[in-house]
């Protein structure tokens, strides 16, 4: 079979790293992919949110499954066009995507439903906006409602940060027109949990739970950036935890956008915030996360393929997904100046016998040599029985990585530690 994965960044290398493991899968091309992910797939350079070249190439390249894993096409409705041409898809309908493309619409959708999400209002100009936040109690969070590159959320500690994150927003339009509308809504307090799920529009079946670390230095300063690492399972993800998630979020969930008319199918990414009054919505992604995705897939014993082919013919209840009982961490090495300025062209050595643990995100291949190309290069990711010594693995790997301008944390997973350390006590 000839599988198609659309994106080209470290979640779409975990992805086609773990579909080479189905021996009927004999090729795998990747569109554009990206220097790195060349080792693994075929990389065409054919961009992700092209949606006539991608249908076109898939049609005229006899390819039998597509992935579509950013949120940029699955919003623009990618996976509408590739089934109306006959490619079967993992992924959501534009219909479905909406929950992640518009924060208005989620927040509506949990308010009708019941589903626990921080208390919010919705502006479409900006001077009731900025009235709003001269009252409204602080902390607040202030939301574009369209995609922003996983930018669009500033959290204002003050008056002033409040009125200059509308403005920004609304008036600036420093993220176009995703600031057209807003969400502002009380600041929540709690650890936060990243949980990916498969589902069929009708079956839920959550991953193992992680915890991702946004800030760009150690002891969680600095700039909020796409990731510098993740570790899984999370620790405050307790049974209990899980069991309130799966009844008051996770079920209603799938069962609103049903009740819509909008049925998803796919990877359902749910970022939580476990407050003192349970578990609520912080948002939701219509796709696999990154760098989750690089800790959460090594853990998966199942066969991917088969998984998401139940996910998409709505054979989720009957299909085996099953994970391994270890941990795993991964760390993001990045160029130094990320997410801010930064150089890139820098050569990246390491020992082939480190790729299988891996994932690049931002390089390219020029005469036959692999160089940095982003800010985020590429995410080291290590299992073993414990988180503990998969942290250690995982730092061991990256010392064995080289390029110029490298710059990682180095305290991913600490923070979870401490967590397991003080909930065992």
């Amino acid at each position: 079979m000839k599988i198609m994965v659309v994106g080209g960044g470290g979640r779409e290398h975990a992805v086609i790293k773990a579909l080479k493991k189905n021996p009927e899968i004999t090729e795998i091309v990747a569109l554009p992919g990206n220097g790195g992910i060349a080792a693994d797939a075929t990389c065409v350079p054919v961009g992700a949110t092209d949606l006539d070249g991608l249908v076109k190439y898939a049609c005229e390249n006899a390819v039998d499954f597509a992935v579509v894993t950013p949120d940029d096409p699955l919003v623009m409705g990618a996976v509408d066009l590739l089934e109306a041409a006959g490619i079967p898809c993992f992924g959501p309908n534009k219909n479905a995507a909406i929950l992640e493309g518009s924060k208005v619409f989620s927040k509506n959708l949990m308010k009708k439903y019941g589903i626990p999400t921080a208390a919010y209002e919705v502006f479409t100009s900006s001077s009731e906006a900025l009235d709003y936040v001269e009252t409204a109690p602080l902390p607040l969070v202030v939301k574009a409602d369209g995609l922003a590159l996983g930018k669009g959320v500033l959290i204002a500690q003050t008056r002033q940060e409040a009125v200059e994150a509308v403005k920004t927003i609304m008036e600036d339009k420093k993220f176009g027109a995703s600031g057209n509308q807003i969400v502002v809504e009380e600041f929540l307090e709690g650890p936060e949990v990243s949980v990916l799920a498969f589902t069929d529009g009708k079956t839920v079946v959550p991953m193992v739970s992680s915890m991702d670390h946004k800030r760009a230095k150690d002891h969680d300063e600095g700039l909020n950036t796409g990731g510098m690492g993740t570790i899984a399972p999370n620790p405050y993800y307790t049974p209990s935890v899980a069991d309130t998630c799966m009844e008051q979020i996770f079920l209603p969930t799938i069962r609103a956008m049903a009740e819509e008319g909008r049925p998803f199918r796919g990877c359902l990414y749910f970022g939580l915030m476990v407050t003192k009054n349970g578990p609520k919505v912080i948002e939701y992604n219509c796709r696999f996360g990154d760098p989750e995705a690089q800790v959460v897939l090594p853990l998966l014993e199942s066969d991917l393929f088969t998984v998401m082919q139940a996910c998409r013919n709505g054979l989720l209840a009957e299909t085996d997904v099953s994970f391994s009982s270890d941990s795993a961490c991964c760390v993001i090495m990045a160029s130094d100046g990320y997410p801010s300025s930064y150089q890139k062209g820098f050569a990246i050595s390491f020992d082939p016998d480190l790729s299988a643990d891996v994932y690049v995100a931002g390089a390219k291949l020029e005469n036959e040599k692999l160089l940095t190309s982003g800010g985020r290069v590429l995410g080291v990711t290590c299992k073993a029985e414990t988180l503990k010594d998969a942290i250690a693995l995982a730092y061991e790997q990256v010392k064995k990585i080289h390029f110029d301008n490298a710059y990682y944390r180095k305290d991913i997973g600490q923070r979870a530690l401490n967590a397991g350390a003080v909930q065992e006590g």
